[in-house]
């Protein structure tokens, strides 16, 4: 029993041992250095004059304030007792080798014969003190942070070389033999039985990406009928679409559906600063995969790794690595036999060609933004989350949200539900979801910026100019609401048009209709004022994009005709246009641009003038309720 007790007892760490020898160490040299020790002593100018009169001085040293006196080797204590007779001083046979050492100085006085008695007695002296250092503190100062270097680099090697050992060994999911395990895959599993919670009865709006991705789901779990026939499984399928529109949600319904492992990693976690660790997560996370096959990989935001590769000076060697690497496994000589690997991306004209090709991703599947019924079908899948009223018509919130995502869509429904909590209600109206489209879109009202009379004026005029430029064209698309209550967004007030439904193609007349409309605002201030104001700035930003893009991209300019002046870059992002024309060309294309706002514009003015009871009306009543409906709003132009 004894022996086995002592055999538990586990010998101390090295770096244990090292720190505790240079804690010994260090008290060992601090009693050193108190042992010897200096005193500084003052003397008198007088006291210092007979020390140096009587011989015993070796060297002086001086600054701007003091004099510092060093003594020769050979003079003891007992010899310059007599001249410092008012100072108690140790005894001993050396002035080095006495117990105690004493550094004599006195204050720095004018005295003009003083280098003469110097140099009479031959004592050698300087205009600088020298910097007094111990023993302690140059091992402190020198030694020790070198010590200390070293034994940190000791430790982390041993750290490194632990873990190393421990992944070689096979530990953890995600084996790989990456120093420190910088090269294990970074990917989450979902295992048959840790469901995502998510599956394709919850995805609405994407019919036909919920189509293409359950024919792949379906050969997971049945390939022996597409085998029979000769079909071979898709190596992949690439989701592409603007931000919110739900591809990483089809990609977790995938996952709560396919019954097999699926591995879940974005993009970026594959890139370190180290080259090769990439490289080496993207073959661990296809070892491990091939291990649990049938299987599915979900990459997230691939293009942080699958970017176009070049061999320009800004070039990424580790991105390019990890991009070959994941290219080798997805098609290289070996088979992946049951692994399916999706990825999602906003930006697929950044991706590299040898990525995209098939073999690789099979499937090029669209996530764009939903129609209406797409919309209308989102707002019943979020609406069965929460208590609704039996008032509540999810086609008309459809019909106000024209190019909303489905994360635009799941946030107004939850606003709705919010706003139903605080004004206490049990369950969420129909006036909840109108309001809460304004507080996505518009942001909240905010009510403590109060406007002057006139600005007050001027913001009803220009919203009332919007509203009524649409009501009197024929191609313009009807009015919801007009309000003059600033919004958190920066909006002073707004006119919401609602569309009676998609539109996929419009006419160059439509499109004309809607600059019209876009510059009603300003057109008001000159009819209702005769000048105009800051607050048109974003119409005619919008009506500027407009008319350009009729002429750059659209074909409808009798100068240019059908010639294309400019092309759309990251169109599931910003939708940057670039042009693709001289400069020449694009000055002429500026005026063409130019001459179309200013007839909208005019037109604008015209209809205004032509209706200027209606405008002075409307506005009186808006500036009398602050907020308008649609229906208040045509029950006012027909009554004139």
């Amino acid at each position: 029993m004894n022996k086995n007790k002592y055999q538990s007892i586990r010998k101390p760490p090295v770096w244990v041992v090292i720190i505790i020898v240079f804690f010994i160490l260090s008290i060992v040299l601090n009693f050193a250095a108190i042992g010897s020790a200096t005193t500084s002593l003052e003397i008198t100018y007088d006291e210092f004059l007979k020390l140096i009169e009587g011989g015993f001085a070796d060297s002086v040293y001086m600054d701007e304030d003091q004099i510092q006196i060093t003594l020769k080797e050979d003079v003891t204590v007992d010899d310059i007792s007599e001249v410092l007779s008012n100072y108690e001083l140790s005894s001993g046979s050396n002035w080095f080798t006495s117990q105690r050492s004493y550094i004599f100085y006195t204050g720095r006085i004018e005295d003009a014969d003083l280098v003469a008695t110097l140099r009479e007695y031959d004592v050698s002296f300087s205009q600088e003190i020298p910097a007094q250092a111990s023993l302690l503190s140059t091992i402190m100062s020198w030694v020790l942070p070198i010590v200390i270097m070293y034994l940190v680099l000791f430790l982390l090697m041993r750290f490194f070389m632990r873990r190393m050992r421990g992944s070689e060994s096979g530990g953890g999911m995600m084996g790989g033999g990456m120093m420190g395990g910088f090269g294990r895959s970074k990917a989450k599993k979902y295992d048959v039985e840790e469901k995502t919670g998510v599956s394709f009865a919850d995805v609405a709006g994407e019919d036909e990406a919920k189509e293409s991705l359950e024919e792949m789901v379906d050969y997971l779990k049945n390939p022996d009928r597409y085998i029979k026939i000769g079909a071979k499984q898709p190596k992949g399928a690439l989701l592409v679409g603007a931000p919110g529109t739900g591809k990483t949600l089809l990609a977790k319904a995938v996952a709560g559906e396919a019954g097999v492992p699926f591995y879940h990693i974005t993009g970026s976690e594959f890139v370190e600063m180290f080259v090769g660790v990439g490289a080496s997560r993207v073959r661990d996370l296809f070892e491990t995969a091939k291990k649990n096959t049938p299987c599915i990989i979900f990459i997230d935001e691939i293009d942080a790794i699958g970017k176009k590769r070049d061999t320009s000076f800004g070039s990424n060697d580790e991105r390019e690595q990890t991009l070959n690497q994941l290219l080798s496994e997805m098609d290289g000589f070996e088979t992946n036999s049951g692994i399916i690997v999706l990825a999602a991306t906003n930006r697929p004209e950044v991706l590299d060609q040898a990525l995209l090709r098939p073999g690789r991703f099979d499937r090029r599947i669209i996530v764009d933004k939903p129609d209406l019924a797409g919309r209308e079908n989102i707002l019943k899948v979020h609406g069965k989350k929460v208590l609704l009223s039996s008032d509540v018509d999810f086609h008309s919130v459809a019909l106000t949200t024209s190019g909303a995502s489905g994360a635009d869509l799941a946030n107004i429904v939850n606003e709705a539900a919010l706003l139903a909590v605080k004004l206490r209600r049990s369950y969420v109206i129909q006036k909840d979801l109108m309001d809460s489209v304004e507080t996505v879109f518009a942001g909240k009202e905010k009510k403590g910026r109060i406007l002057s009379q006139k600005e007050r004026q001027m913001v009803a005029y220009h919203e009332v100019g919007h509203a009524l430029i649409s009501a009197l064209q024929k191609d313009a698309q009807p009015i919801q609401k007009i309000t003059i209550v600033p919004h958190t967004m920066g909006a002073l007030g707004f006119t919401m048009n609602v569309p009676e439904e998609d539109r996929y193609l419009l006419t160059k007349e439509e499109l004309k209709a809607q600059i019209t409309v876009l510059l009603g605002g300003r057109a008001a201030e000159i009819v209702r004022f005769g000048t105009a104001t800051t607050g048109a700035s974003n119409d005619i930003e919008r009506a500027t994009d407009m008319a350009r893009k009729m002429v750059s991209q659209y074909g409808m300019s009798n100068r240019f005709g059908s010639m294309g002046l400019q092309k759309t870059q990251e169109q599931y992002l910003d939708g940057r246009d670039v042009s693709t024309c001289s400069e020449q060309t694009g000055a002429e294309a500026d005026e063409e641009v130019r001459k179309l706002i200013d007839q909208c514009q005019h037109e604008a003015v015209r209809l205004l003038e032509e209706n200027r009871s209606a405008l002075e009306l409307i506005a009186a009543r808006l500036l009398e309720k602050e907020s308008i409906s649609g229906e208040e709003f045509m029950e006012l132009l027909k009554g004139i």
